[in-house]
């Protein structure tokens, strides 16, 4: 199992917290080091949908230019984002064996994928 984020994100470290106090195994892949491929980011829009990886809350996206945020209404132009500015992915992103497990951080959710 990989956990996908950001070393210093607090969703992310929420997550990680849970995850090691539950003692769920899993490896850290940090988008900011490690990056990510436009493959993975495919296959993760077919699963979820490119409008639930694009974290329109977060830092990243409010700095946009509003012109900028306007042109991502398609699957493309969000993967061209996300792999221009990782930190706009939403995280964390949980997967096993190619599999979203979860994205985001929830206790009820985790409680019940995790279990």
């Amino acid at each position: 199992m990989v956990l996908y984020g950001i070393k210093n994100c607090n969703t992310v470290k929420n997550a990680v917290a849970w995850l090691n106090d539950k003692q769920v195994k899993f490896e850290f892949h940090d988008y900011k080091s490690k990056g990510i491929t436009e493959e993975k980011l495919k296959a993760w829009c077919k699963q979820i949908g490119w409008e639930n990886l694009v974290n329109k809350r977060g830092t990243t996206w409010r700095q946009l230019d509003e012109g900028i945020q306007q042109k991502i209404t398609s699957e493309k132009a969000a993967i061209a984002l996300m792999l221009e500015k990782t930190s706009v992915i939403k995280r964390p992103l949980i997967e096993d064996n190619g599999k979203v497990v979860a994205f985001g951080f929830d206790e009820s959710i985790y409680s019940e994928v995790f279990a």
